[in-house]
């Protein structure tokens, strides 16, 4: 097992029941909105699957660089082990909607620009790219509690890094849900319906951005 696959395992091993209510109850009242049903979806860096498990949909892709990935997709769901800055197997201007969540923030900054760039290709004309991320300018006392952290992001530096890549950011929410599921969603996932229907709250307890981005030209 890689040390990318130890830590996520170490990190969320003893989480799935829980992160799998959460994510379900996320996507079913917040992300599917964005997510019309006839829509092709690769969710890139996709972890054990909970958001593309969840999200409704015509076509599935999930993408990740731990074989683990594949253990975790329900029936319906097309696993593609291979890291973000190479994406070979999927077609240019192929599918309608990318996700990406805690993804960039444990990649170089080169990375990113290549993860997005890729990215690109893949979207068709005007797809989407929804990003869930950390936002350093909100986490900052706890960002770096996880090893595999690397580069500091909030939403501004995200932001410019969509233009440089061909993206117009279109909606971008600089604070949106707590940070870790390992605080405040730990310990009131029940309210978690309620928290999506309450953008004040968003305000006092959310530590992560949310944008939402369109493939130019």
């Amino acid at each position: 097992m890689n040390l990318q696959a130890l830590l996520y395992k170490n990190r969320f091993g003893n989480e799935i029941d829980f992160r799998n209510r959460m994510w379900k109850t996320l996507c079913e009242h917040f992300f599917q909105r964005y997510v019309p049903q006839n829509a092709s979806v690769v969710d890139v860096g996709c972890g054990y699957c909970e958001f593309i498990n969840h999200i409704r949909c015509a076509k599935k892709i999930a993408v990740d660089v731990n074989p683990d990935a594949k253990k975790f997709a329900k029936v319906g769901v097309e696993v593609i082990i291979s890291d973000s800055t190479d994406m070979k197997a999927l077609r240019d201007n192929s599918v309608d909607i990318v996700f990406m969540s805690d993804l960039l923030e444990h990649l170089t900054k080169e990375g990113i620009i290549d993860t997005l760039r890729e990215i690109w290709r893949i979207l068709r004309p005007k797809g989407r790219l929804l990003i869930l991320q950390p936002n350093i300018r909100y986490c900052l006392r706890d960002y770096w509690m996880f090893f595999d952290h690397v580069t500091p992001l909030d939403d501004r530096s995200m932001s410019e890094a969509l233009g440089a890549t061909g993206f117009e950011v279109t909606e971008c929410r600089a604070r949106f849900l707590p940070f870790t599921t390992k605080s405040y969603l730990k310990d009131f996932a029940f309210l978690l319906k309620a928290y999506l229907k309450m953008p004040f709250l968003h305000r006092i307890f959310g530590q992560q951005a949310f944008i939402v981005a369109e493939k130019r030209g």
